[in-house]
């Protein structure tokens, strides 16, 4: 899978130029900003390279050596004033627009982030049912959170500064080569080494911070299997196990962190030698030409100061890409989810949105499976060369050992899965031809486990579509769960944590039943529905479920063959084909693999 590559064998160059085209139609999105806090750096430059100007020529005015055109004929007195008048100005300048600056670029950084982030989150939940089952939770968990926060960076701190420090560096040369090319020349050169030594540590950072997001993305998934699974590392005594496991991919990725602190530290800390040996140099070759009087003091003591800001910006430009090598890194896996191509697609129809989910006629329809084959891995089919036909109204149950596929037919009903041969027909039309969100909503689809949404319980009943008070009230008396839901303290108002877990397992598969009335489907299909309610309850969902069922398709899975006898057909699998179909006292007169099965299940009882 491309999101848990390393992704350290691709050429660095095609690959920012890949990302930062990503990051293209963003940026555009916001581009009066962008360009607004780009002007601004200007002015900051330009103020930025004065003040040592104006403290050399204070100090030629105290030296009595020659001044700038708008010194000459001052004062000491009144040209220190000027001087200092001048210096709190760049001072203000710096002040004001590094703050607006400031500003406009994280606006800039956040709106970024937060569009990317919308636009991750809707295409991962587009994704087909497959790519979730090879990547893990915890990885998405923290291409969404941290990778996609760390690509906030790329602005905020990253891109746009070092515009700001290169620019601030250019305007410096430039004022530097118009007072003394020597002094000017003899710096500039000293940035060549110093740059190959940047680019080359800042190659090595990227490459360590990618192996350490990496190393997050397993903490993050070991962390959230160990709490959603608490229940079974508590009661098989796994915790110490775990917490060893924890602690090995802890220590793998301090290690990976450690080393990318390193390069960072590598960075900071020969900018500061060179930074001094810089000054150093302007000290000794300018003293040589003060010495034979081809250059004044205040000139020097100028360059002393530009020796100074121009590794300043460096070392900040450094930094900076330190953060931009991070969010690089970052919208890299980003990216690698971004371009996860979506399996399952709706024809070239109406969209989604014009999809009508109002209460409609209630229509059964013919299911056909013809000659499907599937398997969730290529050449493994748990599906061969499958064939039936359900009839409009008819009700039918799926039997068969497990991992005889009944799951799996249900999955592609629903197109959570593509066929990997032949085809589904709803009413004579492949499912492929039609939109998801009309497919589903011609159908209901009743788990064992019935998951719940942190929210109300009506919230949980509608799922977001607008169904009145009313109609909620009115599917969960059809299903015989209201009076469930109004024993609870605040009724059809009470909060549900996630996942339902202030309500029993038998509770939260009754909200399932009233979600699924609600909708008044076509297809009714029940993936062992009624496994987590006692006896008492089931048989009162029964009783519901004999009159929900009238008029519609219904497809029941059921371990417990004792609750099928009434179905008006049972389609038996094994390995992935049909073997037996006939109603219960027909397949118990064949004497094949129902009968046996049914034998075994009545011993046991």
């Amino acid at each position: 899978m491309s999101s848990t590559g390393t992704g350290t064998n691709r050429s660095p160059q095609s690959t920012d130029l890949r990302l930062f085209t990503l990051l293209l139609p963003y940026v555009r999105r916001n581009l009066r900003l962008l360009i607004g806090s780009l002007l601004l750096l200007i002015p900051l430059a330009l103020a930025g390279a004065m003040q040592p100007i104006i403290i050399g020529q204070a100090v030629a005015l105290a030296k009595q050596e020659p001044v700038m055109a708008f010194l000459q004929g001052k004062s000491l007195v009144a040209g220190a004033q000027l001087l200092i008048g001048l210096l709190i100005l760049t001072q203000i300048i710096q002040l004001a627009f590094s703050g607006a600056q400031g500003y406009l670029i994280q606006k800039v950084g956040q709106r970024i982030t937060a569009s990317i982030r919308d636009d991750l989150f809707m295409h991962v939940t587009a994704l087909a049912t497959r790519f979730f089952d090879r990547t893990p939770v915890g990885r998405l968990i923290t291409r969404l959170t941290s990778d996609v926060d760390a690509l906030g960076d790329v602005f905020s701190t990253g891109a746009i500064g070092a515009i700001s420090d290169l620019l601030t560096m250019l305007v410096l040369l430039v004022v530097m080569f118009t007072l003394q090319w020597q002094l000017a020349l003899m710096l500039m050169l000293m940035l060549f080494p110093v740059t190959s030594v940047i680019i080359y540590f800042q190659q090595q950072y990227r490459r360590a911070n990618y192996r350490s997001r990496e190393e997050l993305s397993a903490l993050n998934s070991t962390l959230q299997e160990n709490i959603v699974g608490i229940n079974v590392v508590q009661l098989f005594r796994r915790e110490a196990f775990n917490a060893e496991l924890f602690r090995t991919i802890n220590l793998r990725y301090i290690k990976e962190v450690d080393r990318t602190i390193f390069f960072d530290s590598a960075v900071s800390a020969t900018l500061e030698w060179i930074a001094l040996a810089a000054i150093a140099a302007v000290l000794w070759f300018g003293s040589l030409l003060v010495s034979k009087e081809s250059l004044d003091f205040g000139i020097l003591t100028s360059f002393i100061l530009f020796a100074q800001r121009l590794f300043d910006p460096l070392r900040q430009f450094a930094e900076r890409f330190t953060a931009i090598q991070a969010g690089l890194t970052a919208l890299e896996r980003v990216s690698d989810v971004l371009t996860e191509p979506i399996e399952i697609r709706d024809p070239e129809r109406l969209p989604d949105s014009l999809i009508s989910f109002a209460p409609h006629p209630l229509t059964p329809s013919e299911i056909r499976f013809e000659h499907v084959w599937f398997g969730y891995k290529e050449d493994e089919y748990v599906l061969r060369d499958l064939n039936f036909t359900i009839r409009p109204g008819e009700k039918v149950a799926l039997i068969g050992p497990t991992g005889a596929g009944k799951s799996s037919i249900i999955r592609l009903l629903c197109r959570l899965y593509e066929v990997s041969k032949g085809r589904i027909l709803l009413d004579g039309q492949d499912i492929r031809d039609m939109p998801q969100a009309e497919l589903r909503q011609r159908m209901a689809v009743i788990l064992q486990d019935g998951f719940l949404f942190a929210g109300d319980v009506k919230s949980n009943i509608t799922l977001g579509e607008p169904y009145s008070i009313e109609q909620v009230k009115q599917a969960a008396a059809q299903t015989n769960v209201a009076q469930f839901i109004e024993r609870l303290p605040q009724g059809y108002d009470t909060q549900l944590r996630q996942r339902g877990t202030n309500l029993s397992g038998g509770e939260k598969q009754l909200l399932a039943f009233a979600r699924a009335a609600i909708r008044n489907p076509g297809i009714l299909v029940f993936d062992e529905a009624t496994a987590n309610l006692d006896v008492g309850t089931e048989s009162m969902i029964q009783t519901a479920l004999e009159k929900l069922l009238i008029g519609r398709t219904a497809i029941i899975i059921a371990h417990r063959l004792s609750t099928i006898r009434s179905v008006d057909r049972i389609l038996v699998l094994k390995q992935g084909q049909l073997v037996e179909s006939g109603n219960h006292e027909a397949l118990l007169a064949q004497n094949g693999l129902y009968a046996n099965l049914y034998r075994l299940q009545m011993l046991e009882s």
